[in-house]
């Protein structure tokens, strides 16, 4: 078995270029103007004869600086939480961060695992996508004290910068757009509300519309996500309340979307035919099932990158006020919201 040879070190690097560490460090440093010219050119010789690679997280912890950024996602099967992770990804390689991403599946003891083992990193923020997380996990996220930026869920009672979709704006553009299509028997379907500030301001929105048009009956209905003999009973029951209508169903995300589609599938109903269907958040497959499913896409990668470019102006200072940056979605139309004959 071959042996790897040790790494080298900056004392190995000193001796073979016949001088002292603290001119090796200067060299590291980018203070070359220090050295004479040959004295850089047997560093940078000596560098190169043993492969020498500065420990990046020594440097930094010297520096008081770690350049460590900590990303907690409660669920990475969740396409939004990807097309998110590549926004801050980008972000962190444009301005000199590493990335560390914690995948926490909605698990609490692996949720508070990460919480602890970015600490001991000393990662200089963290990056919040609290989307699906439990109440005592975002408190004591609260309570951590770092640099923390929040992606579209807010934590109640916590003053900390924000940053997401235009919640009110997305689903009055896409309650227009059903109600515009002749739809008069519409039901906003989301996961148990909770604190989830999205939920609640997508379907007060909903709600705000629709109050200009009393003529259309409107609902809401809250399922948990992965039960889907009550979303099959909750669907079937609001068509069949509302038969002779014409009825269209608005999913409060993509992953319930996903669902919606299924027990459709299972219950007989076709989108774009019998009931319409919008969800939101763009998914790649919206455009090829069936007659295609009408979405509201978010900026995600752009959401991504705003959020590490925020986290890093509070790490560079924290005594900014708190800010919530918005950004508009775009309705993408298809023939699940169509005008139904």
């Amino acid at each position: 078995m071959k042996i790897r040879p040790p790494r080298a070190t900056i004392s190995d690097v000193a001796h073979a270029a016949r001088t002292g560490k603290t001119s090796v460090s200067r060299y590291l440093n980018g203070e070359q103007h220090l050295l004479s010219a040959g004295l850089k050119a047997r560093i940078e010789q000596a560098i190169a004869d043993l492969n020498y690679s500065p420990s990046q997280m020594a440097r930094g912890l010297k520096r008081g600086r770690t350049r460590l950024i900590g990303l907690i996602i409660a669920d990475i099967t969740n396409p939004y939480s990807v097309d998110v992770m590549c926004g801050i990804e980008a972000a962190c390689r444009e301005r000199g961060f590493t990335l560390l991403m914690c995948n926490t599946n909605n698990e609490v003891d692996l949720e508070q695992h990460y919480l602890q083992l970015l600490s001991s990193y000393q990662v200089e923020g963290v990056v919040v996508n609290a989307v699906g997380m439990r109440e005592e996990v975002l408190s004591r996220l609260q309570q951590s004290l770092l640099p923390m930026v929040l992606i579209d869920r807010k934590i109640p009672d916590f003053a900390c910068d924000v940053v997401g979709l235009n919640n009110v704006e997305a689903a009055k553009t896409a309650t227009h757009h059903l109600v515009d299509n002749g739809y008069d028997a519409l039901l906003f379907l989301s996961e148990p509300l909770g604190s989830v500030n999205t939920r609640r301001e997508r379907l007060q929105a909903f709600r705000q519309v629709l109050a200009a048009y009393p003529h259309i009956q409107h609902e809401n209905i809250e399922v948990p996500l992965h039960q889907p003999a009550a979303l099959d009973e909750a669907l079937l029951a609001f068509y069949q309340r509302h038969a002779g209508k014409r009825s269209a169903v608005m999913a409060a995300n993509g992953a319930l979307t996903l669902q919606v589609a299924r027990t459709l599938q299972r219950i007989n109903l076709h989108w774009g035919k019998e009931i319409g269907l919008l969800g939101f958040d763009e998914l790649e497959w919206a455009a090829l099932a069936g007659v295609g499913i009408t979405t509201l896409k978010q900026p995600t990668w752009q959401i991504g990158y705003a959020a590490l470019e925020r986290l890093i102006t509070r790490i560079e200072n924290n005594d900014i006020p708190v800010a919530e940056q918005v950004f508009s979605g775009e309705l993408v139309i298809r023939g699940s919201s169509q005008r139904l004959a």
